[in-house]
């Protein structure tokens, strides 16, 4: 945590102003250790000053590290910022994508004259992209949870089950084997319900001769894993499997191509035009895939629209898919930690098409 505020201290000199505050709770979490649900955090070369109210002031003293001072307020966290605040006049940063006009309103209305607000985007996050390889470990073992409850779904069968039992049957089992909750909100499509990227679980049963696409994570110590697999119930016949060949085609090549250095819109190039090239491209409509860590999707991100480049310690999707409107929906994503070389594989389930009953 000391490293973390130090590392920041480094950007908030570079973005010209004295101290960040930061109200994000994701953030504040990463930099402070703590996993209340009220707390700001104020950081600068000469500030280290943590900020809860009554509710949680016992467990800001467990979790928040000793280098940041902790103060009490009202619910109100606002209250305390002027006595937390150096003295003389202030630049302060504050992270605007988080905070609401009413907000900003009232932190006007609150600090003196002396301090200057400004804005600014992405700092935290910016740090947060790079994972410490103890990051790396803790999205490792998420991950080996998920996949462990993914592959007895798979031997239990799917065939006569609904899409929402068996997602329920999923975050149930991650709780089990020690999750704190899914990471996100777990996707079953069977046949045409598989062609919505972002569906949800219904309940209807399972066919046979269908493809089902199964989206599923767990979060693990405060750390997210994110995974895809298309599998079948039976023969799904012979578009499907061509579309899932093509699928595994372009995803093995989009983990071939992230590397340290590349640009997220260059690699979900590599994906993008092996499926455009083999007349697809008018059902692959997301980006190839996105940061995770603390947060199941966060920098960088692999799309046309990036601009971020690939660092070492990135931890990323790998996610293209097909999808044809009333008929099936094809993803294969992996979640890869990226390094110099090019990346390592944190997902262990296979990737030849699975088929269950």
């Amino acid at each position: 945590m000391r490293g973390r505020a130090e590392r920041l201290t480094d950007a908030i000199g570079a973005a010209s102003f004295d101290v960040l505050l930061v109200t994000e709770l994701v953030n504040v979490g990463y930099l402070t250790g703590y996993s209340g649900s009220n707390g700001i955090a104020l950081v600068g070369p000469k500030t280290r000053t943590f900020v809860t109210d009554f509710r949680y002031v016992e467990q800001a003293a467990q979790e928040v590290h000793p280098s940041f001072e902790r103060l009490r307020a009202s619910l109100d966290l606002f209250d305390s910022l002027t006595e937390a605040l150096p003295e003389g006049a202030v630049r302060l940063g504050f992270e605007e994508a988080h905070m609401s006009v009413r907000q900003h309103r009232r932190l006007r209305e609150l600090l003196p004259e002396r301090v200057e607000l400004l804005g600014t985007a992405g700092i935290v996050e910016g740090l947060r992209a790079v994972k410490e390889p103890e990051e790396i470990e803790r999205i490792r073992a998420a991950t080996v949870l998920a996949d462990a409850a993914f592959e007895r779904l798979i031997r239990e069968g799917l065939v006569g089950r609904t899409e929402r039992e068996l997602a329920t049957a999923l975050e149930f089992d991650m709780r089990e084997r020690g999750a704190q909750r899914p990471s996100f909100e777990t996707i079953v499509a069977a046949g045409p319900h598989g062609a919505l990227p972002h569906a949800q679980p219904r309940e209807v049963p399972i066919k046979a001769g269908q493809l089902v696409v199964i989206d599923w994570g767990a979060e693990l110590d405060g750390y997210c894993s994110d995974c895809t697999r298309t599998v079948a119930t039976g023969d799904p016949g012979s578009d499907a499997r061509e579309a899932y060949e093509l699928v595994l085609e372009a995803q093995l090549a989009g983990l071939a191509a992230v590397r340290a250095g590349e640009g997220g819109r260059a690699v979900d190039s590599v994906a993008r035009e092996i499926i455009a090239e083999a007349g697809r491209g008018e059902h692959f409509g997301h980006g190839l895939g996105h940061g995770v860590g603390r947060e199941v999707h966060e920098a960088p991100r692999l799309s046309q629209r990036s601009e971020d480049e690939l660092g070492a310690g990135n931890v990323v999707t790998v996610e293209p898919g097909v999808y044809v409107p009333g008929r099936f929906g094809v993803r294969i994503e992996d979640l890869v930690a990226v390094t110099d070389e090019g990346c390592e594989v944190l997902t262990s389930v296979p990737k030849r098409l699975i088929t269950t009953d």
